[in-house]
């Protein structure tokens, strides 16, 4: 038998398929009492699981190893971590025409996450972009991001968030970086089975997430805040979040440019400097936000979806592009970045 695959015609991410079917089992039979009692403690142990996998995944040497590059990677971060939560900053004007308090502060949050990694890469390989400094970029992103997006998110929204709480702190620290960094400290050990079955640990951690959502979109469902949310206003969210994506792969493309990058690092900025995690995200709603997560949540998979659409026609263009001749200085900065990250011809 042939091995069923998804239509490559058809637009939509089928993980964000499910993740709507998880949302909408949490609407049918959310979890109440014991069952929720139950599905609350499974999300915080896959929590404390995905960020250690994290850990384990992630190499800080080939990291560290393409600070050669460091220009571009300083201004994939300034973009992940100062321009993005200065627009989500600035969008809190449009309350309460355009979105309502709880839709900003999740809209704010999703420009506090860290940029994502296999889809970076995967859009900068097909527009002919710099993959290894690609790679870099995503691997700064996910490591600063465990320190910065939970102190930006606690210091920008306040209460919303925990505020700098102890209880807030030591969530924090105990189911996001101790199990990142007890990943990190055994990856001499584990990581050459991480990387072997990185498939099916692909799956774990998808699921994870999936159990994430459930938990989060349950416990919402019992408060009652899904009564916040009217068509209208999601429409007014969506709206929002498309204008936020031109922008930034606007200020990312020109911006670049104007910066003196090539066209290859110009297409590793654009696509790692515009796009959100949601995989590192979606976890940190639930540890930031408590029964609040599922509204906090709510723009991030939206913006996720729309990211990849957007970025998949972008990339697709930008693969017919001619190729500009590689001056010598640029010769040799590419030439740094690939053995910097340990890349090599198989």
């Amino acid at each position: 038998m042939k091995r069923l695959r998804w239509p490559r015609w058809l637009p939509i991410d089928p993980y964000v398929l499910l993740l709507l079917g998880t949302v909408g089992l949490a609407a049918l039979l959310p979890a109440r009492g014991t069952g929720a009692d139950v599905a609350s403690g499974a999300s915080t142990a896959v929590i404390a699981l995905l960020f250690f996998l994290y850990g384990a995944r992630l190499s800080t040497r080939e990291a560290l190893d393409g600070l050669r590059h460091w220009r571009l990677h300083v201004t994939v971060l300034a973009c992940t971590f100062v321009v993005f939560p200065l627009l989500g900053l600035a969008a809190r004007g449009l309350v309460p025409v355009f979105l309502t308090h709880s839709l900003w502060t999740g809209l704010l949050f999703l420009t506090l996450v860290p940029s994502t990694i296999q889809s970076s890469i995967a859009f900068t390989s097909i527009a002919r972009g710099n993959v290894p400094a690609a790679i870099c970029a995503g691997s700064f992103s996910s490591l600063a991001g465990i320190v910065i997006t939970p102190l930006l998110a606690a210091s920008l929204l306040g209460g919303s968030a925990g505020g700098f709480t102890t209880d807030s702190i030591v969530k924090i620290v105990l189911q996001l970086l101790v199990p990142f960094l007890a990943g990190q400290l055994l990856r001499r050990w584990i990581g050459g089975f991480v990387t072997r079955h990185r498939k099916g640990l692909g799956l774990v951690d998808r699921g994870s997430i999936l159990l994430v959502v459930y938990t989060a979109f349950s416990e919402g469902m019992v408060q009652g805040v899904w009564h916040q949310v009217s068509p209208a206003r999601l429409g007014g969210l969506l709206a929002v979040e498309a204008v936020l994506l031109a922008v930034m792969l606007a200020l990312t493309w020109y911006g670049a440019k104007a910066l003196g990058f090539n066209r290859a690092d110009r297409i590793t900025i654009q696509f790692a400097g515009s796009k959100k995690s949601l995989a590192s995200g979606l976890p940190m709603a639930s540890v930031l936000f408590g029964a609040e997560a599922s509204l906090a949540v709510l723009p991030l998979m939206l913006f996720h979806q729309m990211q990849l659409m957007v970025c998949a026609v972008i990339a697709k263009r930008r693969s017919h592009d001619p190729v500009e001749p590689l001056t010598a200085r640029a010769s040799a900065a590419a030439s740094r970045t690939a053995v910097g990250t340990g890349s090599r011809s198989r």
